[in-house]
């Protein structure tokens, strides 16, 4: 698939005055330090892809904005991230507030080489607590051994989503409806997102 360069530029024409050399020096300097990436609209706006979305940038009504993919896997020794809340997270209005293109061009490089690698950060697991039973559906369920021994049967997530679903109710007579539902859910051995499960 060709490089969307001349989208790209196309995309950096038509920004706002005040987002076009920032988006300029930002671009020359992903491609200083990292060569081999392709350049993309991803979402509308220009990315910089290897294996995967390496670095993005865009530009709005009164900022620009440009970021790394996996910036929270980065050494920051400059700082780049400090008020980051997101990928994207720093707004710049004057391209005299962006770091350096020497600066962002080494952040590039090894952004590209942690793509390359293919080296993932595992996750840490989150384990959610057990969902609580609400009384009225406690009570409809001890009243059904069948619903209740599939509902018990059932792995924590499953029995979260017939909770959380009839928890979010917020007229009695939906969640009476959803308690109903439930039941006769539960008794045909169905969770609540069966549909969407694979055949």
């Amino acid at each position: 698939m060709p490089d969307d360069r001349k989208r790209i530029d196309a995309y950096i024409a038509s920004a706002a005055p005040f987002a076009r050399p920032i988006l300029r020096h930002v671009r020359a300097a992903i491609r200083a330090g990292a060569p081999s990436l392709e350049e993309r609209l991803k979402w509308g706006v220009p990315a910089f892809v290897g294996r995967g979305i390496v670095a993005g940038m865009a530009a709005f009504k009164a900022h620009a904005t440009f970021g790394f993919w996996r910036w929270k896997e980065l050494a920051d020794p400059r700082g780049l991230f400090r008020r980051r809340d997101g990928m994207m997270g720093t707004r710049y209005t004057d391209v005299k507030d962006l770091p350096a293109r020497a600066v962002i061009a080494e952040y590039a490089k090894r952004a590209a080489a942690l793509d390359a690698s293919g080296a993932r950060v595992a996750k840490p697991r989150v384990k959610k607590p057990e969902a609580k039973v609400p009384a009225d559906l406690a009570a409809l369920l001890a009243k059904n051994a069948k619903a209740r021994a599939v509902f018990e049967g059932f792995p924590p997530s499953h029995r979260r989503e017939y909770v959380e679903w009839v928890g979010e109710a917020k007229r009695p007579e939906t969640r009476a409806k959803r308690l109903a539902e439930t039941v006769k859910l539960l008794g045909r051995g169905k969770a609540r997102n069966w549909k969407y499960e694979k055949c």
